[in-house]
C-alpha cells in the first residue's frame, strides 16, 4: 500500500492524522510472516535461542535558551552536546555512536556470512530530537539495516509510546495517542513496509498495569493497533491458578487482563528475565543462558527456548564499551550453532510454523490481580472492584495497583504530586478536545497539541522527580495547557 508520509508538517513531526490509512495497511498485512520466510535458522535442529531488545530514549526539554518560559524544545542529547562540561554530559558523542552503530553491525556481520538479530525500540522523542540535530547519518545506517531486503532480517523494530509515556498511570485515552502516533512518526521515516514488520510492543520502564480496567484498556489498545505481542518482566505477572510468578520463562505466554466489566483482552507475552539489565546485555549473558538450555515441551512438541532480554541501548560504562565487542563475538559463535540468535516475532512465527497455537501458550496476568478475583467475579463493575482494591491494601502492604516495572524501587504515583497535578490538569484540558464532533487529527493545532502532551507525559520527569526536571516537566504541561486553550478554547 503506497501511502504518502512527510516526516515533518509544518515543522512538526508526522504524528497524527493518518490513522485510518494506516490501520488499513497494517491490517492487511496482519496475517503474512515477515520474518520467517526471509531468515536462515533451522528451528527443529537448533536447542535454545536468544533474543536481545535495546531501548533507546531522549526526552524532549525546554532548554534552548536561558528564560524557561520562553526556551526552544530541545532534545536532552543536544542540551548534552552543547554542556558538555557538566556532569556526565560528556558522554553526548558516544550516545550519538550507540544510537547509529547497530545500523552498521548488523550489515558487517550478514555480509561475513553471520546471522545477527537484535531488536530494537527507540522513543519518538528521541526520532525527533536526533533530527532535529541534523544526525542523518544516524537514520541512513538505520534505514539501510531496517529497509534493505539484504539485511532487514536482522533488526526487529518494536512498538512503544511516542513520548515514553508509563502505561500504569498516564490516561489511557493519552496512552493509545502516544502508540497510534508512534506509528505514524515511524512508517514517515523508514516507510510504512517497514511499519507493517512492526509486530512486538515494549512498554517504557517495562511498566505493566496492573489495575483490572487500565491493563485491559492497555491490551486492547495494543491488539486495536495490530500488535500481537508485547514484552513483559517476569515479577510484573502472575499465574492465575495460584499468583506465582511463570514457571516456564523462557516460552511465550498469553497475557489475559480482565476489567471490571467482564471485558478480556490479551496477547502474547514474552518474558524478560529479571538482571541488571544494561550488564546481563552488554556482557551478552542471554546467549550464555541460552546455551546451557536444551529443548523443552510445549503442547506435545519440542521447541527451543528463547532466553529474553532488554536494556537501554547507550546508558553505562558496559553498553557503551563492551556491547560492540561482545555482541560481534557472540554472534559469530552463534551463527550456524545449536544456539542461535532470534528476534521476537521470528521466533513466534517459527513455533507457530510448527504447529503451535496461541491457545497453547500458558496464560499469565498482570501481579496483584488474583487476590482482587478472589474477592470479586469479573463483570461485578468498578464500584465493586475499587471496594475489592482497598480491602486487598488493609490486608496485605505490599499490595498495590500501581503497575509493575523494571524495578519494584520506584513508583510512577507516589510522589510526584508537583508534576502529576499539572499533568492532569493537561490532559484533562486536552481530552475535552479529543470529545469535540468533527476534530480533525490531521489539523496542526491538533498535532501541535498532541506534540506538547505527549513531550510532557515521558517517564524522565517522574523518574528523577525533583530539581530541573520536575520543572521541566510542569513547563510543558503550561505549554500544552495553554495552546489547547488557545487554539480550542478548551
Amino acid at each position: 500500500m503506497s501511502i504518502d508520509l512527510p516526516e515533518y508538517v509544518d515543522g512538526l513531526p508526522n504524528i497524527a492524522g493518518r490513522e485510518k490509512d494506516l490501520e488499513k495497511a497494517i491490517s492487511a498485512a496482519a496475517k503474512e510472516e515477515v520474518f520467517r520466510p526471509e531468515g536462515k535458522i533451522d528451528f527443529g535442529r537448533i536447542k535454545s535461542a536468544c533474543a536481545i531488545a535495546l531501548h533507546m530514549h531522549q526526552p524532549l526539554i525546554p532548554a534552548g535558551g536561558w528564560d524557561l518560559k520562553t526556551a526552544e524544545i530541545i532534545s536532552n542529547l543536544k542540551y548534552m552536546m552543547d554542556n558538555q562540561g557538566i556532569g556526565d554530559n560528556h558522554n553526548a558523542g558516544v550516545f550519538v555512536w550507540c544510537y547509529k552503530r547497530i545500523g552498521e553491525f548488523v550489515p558487517q556481520l550478514i555480509d561475513e556470512g553471520r546471522e545477527p538479530r537484535v531488536m530494537l525500540e527507540y522513543s519518538g522523542t528521541l526520532f525527533h530530537g536526533m533530527r532535529q540535530m541534523g544526525l542523518h547519518d544516524v537514520f541512513d545506517a538505520l534505514k539501510r539495516a531496517t529497509c534493505d531486503p539484504n539485511y532487514r532480517r536482522g533488526v526487529e523494530w518494536l512498538g512503544c509510546p511516542w513520548g515514553h509515556a508509563v502505561a500504569p498511570s498516564t490516561p489511557v485515552q493519552d496512552y493509545r495517542l502516544h502508540v497510534k502516533a508512534w506509528q505514524q512518526h515511524f512508517a514517515a521515516i523508514f516507510g510504512v513496509e517497514a511499519l507493517q514488520r512492526v509486530r512486538g510492543f515494549s512498554p517504557s520502564e517495562m511498566a505493566l498495569p496492573n489495575h483490572p480496567d487500565v491493563a485491559y484498556a492497555f491490551v486492547k489498545t495494543l491488539r486495536d493497533c495490530g500488535y500481537t505481542w508485547v514484552l513483559v518482566q517476569e515479577h510484573t505477572v502472575e499465574q492465575p491458578s495460584n499468583g506465582h510468578g511463570p514457571e516456564q520463562k523462557h516460552l511465550p505466554h498469553k497475557l489475559v487482563c480482565t476489567n471490571s466489566s467482564g471485558e478480556t483482552a490479551e496477547i502474547i507475552a514474552l518474558v524478560k528475565t529479571q538482571g541488571s539489565d544494561t550488564k546481563l546485555v552488554a556482557q551478552m549473558q542471554p546467549f550464555y543462558e541460552a546455551k546451557s538450555l536444551s529443548r523443552w515441551q510445549l503442547a506435545g512438541k519440542s521447541v527451543p527456548p528463547l532466553v529474553t532480554q532488554i536494556a537501554d541501548g547507550e546508558n553505562g560504562g558496559v553498553m557503551m564499551n563492551e556491547f560492540p565487542g561482545k555482541f560481534m563475538d557472540s554472534v559469530r559463535e552463534a551463527s550456524g550453532s545449536e544456539t542461535a540468535f532470534m528476534n521476537g516475532t521470528e521466533y513466534l512465527e517459527y513455533l507457530f510454523a510448527a504447529g503451535i497455537k496461541e491457545s497453547d501458550l500458558p496464560v499469565i496476568q498482570p501481579l496483584h490481580q488474583k487476590k482482587i478475583w478472589d474477592k470479586i467475579k469479573p463483570g461485578a463493575g468498578p464500584e465493586k472492584l475499587a471496594k475489592a482494591i482497598e480491602e486487598c491494601k488493609k490486608e496485605d502492604h505490599r499490595f498495590h495497583m500501581e503497575g509493575g516495572s523494571w524495578t519494584n524501587d520506584i513508583s510512577w504515583v507516589r510522589g510526584y504530586d508537583d508534576l502529576l497535578g499539572p499533568m492532569e490538569r493537561m490532559s484533562i484540558a486536552f481530552n475535552r478536545v479529543l470529545t469535540k464532533k468533527g476534530l480533525k487529527t490531521d489539523d496542526q493545532r491538533f498535532r501541535n497539541a498532541l506534540f506538547h502532551v505527549m513531550s510532557a507525559e515521558t517517564s524522565c520527569y517522574r523518574y528523577w522527580g525533583q530539581g530541573i526536571w520536575v520543572d521541566y516537566g510542569k513547563e510543558i504541561c503550561r505549554r500544552a495547557e495553554e495552546i489547547v486553550a488557545k487554539d480550542y478554547g478548551a
